[in-house]
């Protein structure tokens, strides 16, 4: 699946029922296991349809160690996307669907300040076939069985105007005072926006702060935003730009409003192309993400941004061999100074591999930590990996499993 028919399978997909909620409980040991690279590979949930299909976005993890994702579609062919949640019970893991939307569901879902669940879906919800953002709370009175649906809320349905359509990929940020920010692939002047939400007697209302033009600024953002500590937003663009190839904006607040400079232009030549994943920092400032398609070896790039006075210096860290739309589609994460993500169709048997980049002083050392195969394995890794407190490493593949619909893998140390 390239960048175009991701987007136009994820608009195009409609349903006109209204929300239902169904858990769904299994244990689950491992199904498949190898090493690569000193690291043992399992898959901790094989999706068969039922229960979820084509988990595209990562995976969040709470301080219990419990994992949190969605999938795109599935549930017993109503093609409904849904939240699920994994927990450890016994030897192996045990599965809860959470929600069932109505609607596809391409990005995951993240914590609140209230310890909840937000995210978004790009299309339908009783008749909003523009995206809308949602709430996910834990039922009141504990759960005494398995099956432990959680409470959705809808927080505001975009209506496909001024202030956006089709939240698609990206995740939702919070600001200090409980504020959301996120963006749209479409609306405003038809190639997306960044919003803000903003919550006041129990009703959140939306605000488009920046609305894209295609040229120069950078057109279909589909990652999320990131402040820095200052209080301004990062965030890139896919498309658009000088080049048209996207952009790695900044959005600084300014006279009660919000002001973008764009910090880099990709030309889609060796600097790469399609930064889809977005953006994270370090502790210096510096900026890391990774580009789709493009670089040295045509499979996407690791790039880092450093701020230099009033300007950045853009660094390629890595090159990716491949073809256009191969390479990283999922944030980054940064663990103990290096770098981990996963590629598309990258890899050994050009099925996606989990990635890791060693920094050396000025120098990084690429790995590859697993290689999928295809099979039960999985394939197709979209999202990003996160770590556990005893740096064992976890993600989704798109696709591939026992039911060709995918996984929720583990790898251990």
């Amino acid at each position: 699946m390239n960048l175009r028919e991701f987007r136009t399978s994820s608009i195009v997909l409609r349903v006109g029922v209204t929300a239902a909620a169904l858990a769904i409980a299994f244990l689950l040991v491992g199904v498949t296991t190898s090493t690569a690279h000193a690291q043992t590979y399992q898959v901790i949930h094989t999706f068969s349809g039922p229960d979820g299909a084509i988990p595209v976005a990562g995976l969040n993890i709470d301080r219990g160690g419990k994992l949190y994702g969605t999938v795109r579609t599935g549930h017993s062919g109503s093609n409904w996307g849904g939240a699920f949640q994994l927990r450890r019970g016994g030897t192996g893991w045990l599965f809860n669907t959470l929600q069932i939307f109505d609607g596809t569901i391409s990005s995951r879902v993240i914590f609140g300040p209230n310890g909840t669940l937000y995210g978004t879906s790009p299309n339908n919800i009783a008749g909003h076939p523009y995206g809308y953002i949602y709430n996910l709370a834990p039922p009141v009175n504990a759960c005494t069985s398995a099956l432990c649906p959680w409470n959705f809320s809808l927080l505001y349905p975009f209506s496909g105007g001024i202030e956006g359509a089709t939240p698609l990929y990206g995740d939702i940020t919070f600001d200090q005072s409980g504020n959301m920010y996120g963006t749209t692939i479409l609306g405003g002047s038809g190639v997306g926006v960044v919003y803000e939400m903003t919550l006041s007697g129990g009703q959140w209302t939306e605000q488009p702060i920046y609305t894209f033009a295609g040229s120069p600024d950078g057109a279909t953002p589909y990652a999320g935003v990131i402040f820095d500590t200052a209080g301004n937003l990062y965030g890139t663009t896919t498309a658009g730009g000088a080049s048209g190839n996207g952009t790695v904006f900044e959005l600084s607040p300014s006279g009660g409003g919000w002001t973008e400079q764009v910090i880099y232009n990709f030309q889609g030549g060796a600097d790469g192309g399609d930064p889809v994943g977005g953006l994270i920092f370090d502790a210096s400032g510096n900026l890391y993400g990774a580009t789709a398609s493009g670089g040295t070896g045509s499979g996407g790039t690791v790039f880092e941004l450093s701020p230099n006075g009033s300007s950045w210096t853009h660094n390629v860290l890595y090159n990716f061999n491949g073809t256009a739309a191969c390479g990283p589609w999922g944030l980054l994460t940064l663990q103990s100074g290096n770098l981990y993500g996963t590629t598309k169709c990258d890899g050994a048997n050009s099925d996606g591999n989990v990635w890791q980049l060693t920094s050396s002083g000025s120098n990084w050392t690429y790995s590859s930590l697993y290689d999928f195969t295809g099979a039960d394995d999985g394939k197709e890794p979209y999202g990003n990996v996160i770590f556990d407190p005893s740096g064992n490493v976890y993600g989704t593949a798109s696709l591939g499993g026992q039911h060709q619909v995918g996984v929720v893998w583990e790898i251990t140390p």
